[in-house]
């Protein structure tokens, strides 16, 4: 058990900032507790003189020549307040408080400025806003901060405590699912006199934890405090993933996205990204810890991008019934029901529908879908595959109608049929004689509303599964009305199925279609069998006028433009069984099923 926690606990070291115990991190002391001053003798017993952060900042700032006169005129300012300090304690406050603005330093506040993509009319951008996060040095000329802070970028600042003048970064890469991003900075002179953080390893409960950044209510740095709640692996809200978090009651406002939390010892534990907001709940924010942190910029290393986080691809069924076990061969009380295998993952051309997973490289599963994880607690098998990068083999203990195998499949980044975030800056999109086409996604979804797509079209992007690579569901989002396409203006949100008999695999594959069709007619056939024909030559004709009309600058998205290469792969007929469980544990609600 001993070598499992061990395994389980350990993280891949980055170079950028080291993570191993050492005395950098010991002497870099951030203390945030009040300092409090030894009561002068001539004073009644009891009494006590306790200054605020605020003002041992201020006394150390003088102290070091900033701000105020001579010796002599810092004593009367301290005597006139009432202040009596014991000198030999003061030497100490001054040496933490040195500490304490290091340790601050590290920690700024970004700017940026979004341009968010308009799903509804993919041509253009939405209107441009602006936001505030924080970040932290990491090391080698890098800051981390939260995906989210910097999602849809045309500009990124970033400023140092202290600083008036802004920096402009470069986001090196993002890692939606995990919502972490690295930034750059080539200026040399924001650099200057800084000092990186240090990562430290995973907290237990009831540590203490202070979190850092520049959240709404002021323009200076923020400090809240308070203690590690619970860790477990905890629904990330931007990339819609499971991985492992922190929860912590400390104050986590917008703005403090992206910002350090710390331990007492002054190492780094995560990054606050995230609050659970509900009039039954209150003080539950939440931090991606260190481990996870360490596998992105790892990843990043390695593959000089984001790759992903990998799983098995399988919907398990926990094996808590005496019963359910004995009907399936189990012999003890561990292990998971595999109910559906998604057929892109490479998971499917070993296990089957019906096998119970019973251990994870070696690790045994609980018949709750748990793992040891340390000494004495458990965590969901999710975490396991999330230690693993993409390409990784796992090996797999199954029983199959009572048979005890080992199975081995390479891990990889799920394929959403209904992707939750788009590559690039641009949707996918192709008018076809004032039919707007373009795949749905996620965020198409939230822009539009579930209520005008319909229950049909909704039940597939939260029940269907990708049947092979590359594979899309295309939708006309709407009609631009013109003569050629009279009667069909009223269309929406509508699955087109086939063109010209072919069944659609994708947008690029529609274009492709469109493009080499040598027939007088293009007929598409949408769900329920609803046709649409259009004369060829009128069509090609008519969509000069629309997109002048319209002002849009192309037929198509630039991604269209490329050659469209076949994946091969042979199509069935869409099937109107959506399966009984959503594509994601985000929205699952069943508490005996779980996606790993």
């Amino acid at each position: 058990m001993a070598g499992v926690a061990a395994a389980l606990f350990a993280s891949p070291a980055f170079p950028f900032p080291s993570t191993s115990s050492s005395s950098s991190v010991t002497s870099c002391s951030c203390r945030f507790r009040p300092v409090v001053a030894r009561a002068p003798r001539h004073q009644p017993p009891g009494r006590r003189v306790t200054r605020r952060f605020d003002e041992v900042e201020g006394v150390s700032k003088r102290r070091r020549g900033i701000g105020g006169g001579g010796g002599g005129s810092q004593a009367s300012s301290r005597k006139d307040r009432g202040l009596a300090v014991d000198f030999r304690e003061s030497q100490v406050a001054d040496f933490e408080d040195l500490e304490e603005d290091k340790f601050l330093n590290a920690v700024v506040k970004v700017y940026c400025t979004h341009i968010a993509p308009d799903y509804g009319l993919p041509w253009q951008k939405q209107r441009q806003h602006a936001s505030t996060g924080s970040a932290f040095m990491i090391g080698d000329g890098k800051l981390l901060t939260n995906a989210h802070c910097v999602e849809h970028d045309t500009q990124v600042k970033v400023k140092r405590r202290g600083d008036d003048k802004k920096y402009i970064a470069k986001v090196l890469a993002r890692g939606i699912e995990c919502d972490l991003a690295l930034l750059s900075v080539e200026n040399e002179e924001f650099w200057r006199g800084t000092q990186p953080l240090q990562l430290g390893r995973l907290p237990c409960l009831q540590d203490s934890v202070t979190v850092v950044g520049y959240p709404l209510g002021g323009d200076t740095i923020s400090v809240t405090k308070g203690v590690v709640s619970r860790i477990e692996v905890t629904p990330y809200a931007h990339g819609t993933s499971d991985l492992l978090g922190i929860q912590i009651d400390a104050a986590i406002n917008p703005g403090n996205s992206g910002g350090p939390a710390f331990n007492d010892q002054g190492e780094c534990i995560g990054v606050a990204f995230q609050v659970f907001r509900s009039d039954e709940a209150e003080n539950i924010g939440y931090v991606i810890p260190t481990t996870v942190v360490s596998h992105f910029l790892n990843d990043y290393q390695k593959n000089r991008k984001y790759t992903g986080f990998p799983c098995l691809g399988v919907l398990l069924q926990k094996l808590e019934n005496p019963a359910l076990r004995e009907s399936l061969k189990v012999p003890s009380s561990e292990g998971v029901l595999v109910r559906q295998v998604e057929p892109t993952a490479p998971a499917s051309k070993v296990l089957r529908k019906g096998d119970v997973i019973t251990s994870f490289d070696g690790v045994a599963v609980g018949c709750e879908g748990t793992v040891p994880f340390r000494s004495t607690e458990r965590i969901a098998f999710r975490y396991l595959t999330s230690q693993k990068y993409a390409g990784d083999v796992a090996q797999l203990g199954v029983i199959r109608a009572g048979n005890i195998m080992k199975v081995q499949t390479v891990l990889q980044p799920r394929k959403h049929l209904v992707p939750f975030h788009v590559e690039g800056g641009q949707p996918s999109y192709l008018i076809v004689a004032g039919l707007v086409f373009t795949p749905l996604t996620e965020p198409f979804i939230e822009e539009e509303c579930e209520e005008t797509l319909g229950l049909k079209l909704l039940a597939k992007a939260r029940y269907s599964l990708a049947t092979f690579e590359g594979e899309q569901i295309v939708i006309v989002s709407q009609v631009l009305a013109h003569e050629v396409n009279i009667g069909y203006e009223h269309m929406g949100n509508q699955q087109v199925i086939k063109l010209n008999g072919t069944m659609v695999k994708n947008i690029h594959h529609l274009a492709h279609l469109v493009d080499n069709c040598k027939d007088k007619f293009l007929t598409f056939e949408f769900e329920d069998d609803f046709l649409v024909v259009l004369d060829q030559e009128e069509a090609t004709t008519a969509s000069s006028y629309i997109l002048k009309e319209h002002a849009i600058p192309s037929i198509r998205s630039s991604d269209l433009s490329e050659p469209y290469v076949d994946t091969e792969q042979e199509i069935q007929k869409p099937n109107d069984d959506f399966g009984d469980s959503p594509v994601t544990n985000y929205e699952m609600g069943v508490d005996c099923l779980l996606w790993a």
